[in-house]
């Protein structure tokens, strides 16, 4: 049932996704209002269409990702062993931390949050992130969603190997819902969003860090393998990035305009490979 209303906010999107959404010149609350949630919805509608529009830059990091998750894909079940000597030194309030944070409803709550603080105080900096956090969210959230069911992949706790797959169900199947996973692709896609209004590398490198514990936690208890985590965050990137730019016509506040993009390149030597950001 849940997939079916997931759906049925697909049939919306694409129809307003076409539309060139104009501001009206009375900027009231209402009319910032509905701009802005016509804004969330056009922002959905260009990041899947976006793959009609990639060109050879933008296949290259594509492969860097598939070829990057297939390489995890191999050595999972080896990850999986090691990381289980050290979860009892973690400290339980991270564990909490990164259950709870990636979770929708307090995924939607923060970005929420941030929304109507900016529409209430008529920062349109502030609004912009909030459209950028609830779209990027939305688009993310819906995805993984739809790719659980088609994919079904066997979670580490259920005992089944990382190449167990039970695919194609309408209804989640727990347990064979692993690939891709939601609380990394939330809470990063928030951490990098966010890190858009900070200049500094070393506040957005502790953003980063922060935005990837939900997905670290994931693996650690038995939610997720490496590969599911490293894939969903990765692709959060192309998300936000995406919408993002769909924005720069929206708004005024072009927060981004004289940063650096966030760039990422994938190494690979004899029993090695690497990854290497640049913001």
């Amino acid at each position: 049932m849940k997939l079916f209303k997931y759906f049925i906010i697909i049939l919306i999107v694409i129809p307003v996704a076409g539309q060139e959404l104009q501001p009206t010149k009375e900027k009231n609350l209402w009319n910032n209002f509905t701009y802005d949630v016509g804004n969330i919805l056009g922002g959905v509608g260009h990041a899947y269409s976006r793959p009609f529009h990639w060109q050879g830059n933008d296949w290259a990091n594509f492969g860097y990702l598939t070829g990057g998750t297939l390489l995890l894909f191999t050595v999972d079940d080896e990850l999986n062993d090691w990381k289980n000597g050290f979860r009892k030194d973690i400290p339980d309030f991270v564990i909490d931390y990164g259950h709870e944070y990636g979770s929708p409803e307090n995924n939607y709550m923060l970005t929420g949050g941030v929304y109507l603080a900016g529409l209430f105080t008529k920062n349109e900096k502030l609004r912009r992130t909030g459209v950028l956090l609830i779209s990027s969210a939305t688009a993310g959230g819906f995805l993984q969603q739809v790719s659980k069911r088609i994919i079904g992949r066997a979670r580490p706790k259920s005992g089944a190997s990382s190449s167990t797959f039970d695919p194609l169900h309408l209804d989640r199947v727990y347990d064979y819902d692993s690939f891709p996973s939601g609380h990394a692709m939330l809470a990063f896609s928030n951490a990098y969003a966010i890190a858009k209004q900070f200049k500094s590398p070393w506040v957005k490198a502790g953003l980063y860090t922060v935005g990837m514990i939900p997905g670290m936690v994931r693996v650690v208890d038995d939610f997720h393998w490496v590969s599911d985590v490293a894939f969903s965050t990765v692709l959060s990137i192309f998300i936000v990035e995406s919408i993002d730019k769909y924005l720069d016509s929206k708004y005024d506040e072009k927060y981004n305009d004289n940063q650096s993009k966030l760039s990422w390149n994938l190494s690979f030597g004899p029993n090695t490979m690497g990854v290497a950001l640049r913001f």
